[in-house]
């Protein structure tokens, strides 16, 4: 866990380690999801970066009968 201070513009600095993790890079674009009493960050991806992210997926689901 890392812990960052809010600067008096509101701005905080994600610490290299994270940045490493997400291989984030600057300039890119994040999403700011409140959860209760905590903040989510999650980096933007366009659609052609999502391409194949499922690959390998188990698709089979059970059906009930009255289904197939």
């Amino acid at each position: 866990m890392e812990i960052v201070t809010i600067n008096s513009e509101y701005g905080i600095v994600i610490p290299e380690s994270i940045r490493k993790v997400l291989s984030l890079r600057p300039g890119q674009k994040v999403q700011l999801v409140p959860q209760g009493e905590r903040i989510e960050l999650i980096p933007h991806k366009h659609v052609k970066e999502m391409r194949g992210f499922l690959k390998g997926i188990d698709t089979t689901i059970d059906r009930d009968r009255d289904r197939i």
